[in-house]
């Protein structure tokens, strides 16, 4: 198990939206020089990780009053992007660190609050252990939380736990007594808690996912967050978590236009019915990257519309009617987001030809890292939730994918 670097630093505190998106243009063009390699061999971004939090970007959606910058929504979608589009495993890797951030600011106590918002300030991340595999659906929880006298035992078996080899902290989606679900921060070395590095997917393969064992973990009373009632009332927690991978998908779309651009312009010959002296002369070649770059540039537009309604849903003080706009944003950014990540990734080989298939090239990470992370989950129903609400003003339902 990767090992967690300088756990007693201090990170650096962000102070608003200007700087946030400035320090990610500045770690993004470090980051992006170690993509393909990590890739390649599959090696974790400990290092990078590190300095990713340490930068302050992991603490930027702290409330003000307990010391963050509480940036817009707008922008958090940006920085994510900024940062995926360098690599885009690095860009995921703080989505949950990020979704368990809104879940104590809209769920937690004051103390709790106090304590966790510390903890992120610090530099201190938030892994995931949310979903399980052999369940009748994705919101199935079968991980239990039984009480211990005042405080509480955990068992159970994840899966898919982004970030959580690079975490201090591992947070556990669990159904507590009563059936609802909560999430139980435990310690990544509490004693009970085993952390596998065992992420074998073609996509998105230095994410420090894999496998995430609770046997018997203990777990104080004020380290038990009620998440179910961020689903029982009008919140953005599905549209934070929804936004951030949005965000992830249109980095990818566009780290797969820009290797585009490069290799036509630098190696693509014209085809010989053009009878032209250049591949990026070649009229069907500038018509169909013409259509990519729209795409693209249409889901950052939406990217960037709906973390405006997701700042004038928390501006309303979580009005239904606003909550449920900034949902259906979301929803369609992600929408095309997905769409855009696909194209762009498999037109890049279209458009640049046989040779950019080579492996020391590593291209087909792009399309690798889109299609595994657009699975997530289905597109489809996102595309239902808009034209059911459009059409016969039906809300979405309230959980984690909307």
């Amino acid at each position: 198990m990767t090992s967690v670097i300088n756990t007693d630093q201090k990170a650096h505190i962000i102070r608003d939206d200007k700087e946030a998106i400035a320090i990610a243009h500045e770690l993004a063009a470090e980051f992006a020089k170690g993509d393909s390699e990590r890739d390649q061999n599959r090696r974790l971004p400990a290092e990078e990780v590190e300095k990713f939090s340490q930068s302050g970007l992991w603490g930027i959606t702290v409330p003000k009053e307990y010391g963050g910058a509480f940036v817009s929504s707008a922008t958090l979608a940006e920085v994510i992007k900024i940062i995926s589009e360098a690599d885009s495993s690095l860009g995921q890797i703080p989505q949950n660190h990020l979704y368990m951030v809104e879940a104590v600011r809209l769920d937690g106590t004051d103390e709790q609050k106090k304590f966790f918002f510390d903890l992120v300030l610090q530099g201190k991340r938030f892994g995931n252990a949310f979903s399980e595999i052999g369940t009748k659906s994705v919101n199935d929880v079968q991980t239990k939380l039984t009480p211990d006298g005042s405080d509480f035992v955990l068992n159970g078996r994840k899966y898919y736990s982004a970030g959580a080899l690079l975490a201090h902290w591992v947070p556990v989606i669990a159904s507590n007594p009563d059936g609802k679900t909560v999430v139980a921060f435990v310690e990544r070395d509490a004693e009970g808690l085993t952390l596998l590095d065992d992420w074998t997917s073609f996509g998105q393969r230095t994410t420090a996912s894999g496998t995430t064992i609770i046997e018997n973990v203990k777990v104080k009373a004020e380290h038990v967050i009620p998440h179910y009632l961020a689903f029982e009332r009008a919140t953005p927690m599905g549209a934070i978590a929804q936004i951030i991978q949005a965000a992830v998908d249109v980095g990818i779309a566009k780290a797969a236009v820009r290797d585009t651009i490069h290799f036509v312009r630098n190696y693509t010959r014209p085809w010989v019915d053009s009878n032209l002296e250049k591949g990026y002369e070649d009229p069907l070649t500038l018509y169909n990257l013409g259509n990519v770059q729209i795409q693209v540039h249409a889901s950052e537009a939406l990217l960037r519309r709906a973390g405006e309604f997701l700042d004038i849903a928390n501006e309303s003080g979580l009005e239904e009617p606003k909550v449920v706009e900034a949902s259906i944003a979301v929803a369609e950014a992600k929408a095309l987001a997905t769409e855009a990540a696909l194209l762009a990734t498999n037109k890049l080989f279209e458009l640049a030809g046989t040779k950019s298939t080579l492996e020391e090239f590593n291209y087909n990470r792009h399309w690798r890292n889109a299609r595994a992370h657009t699975l997530h989950d289905p597109v489809r129903w996102k595309y239902y939730a808009v034209g059911n609400y459009f059409l016969n003003g039906v809300y979405p339902p309230r959980h984690p994918w909307l």
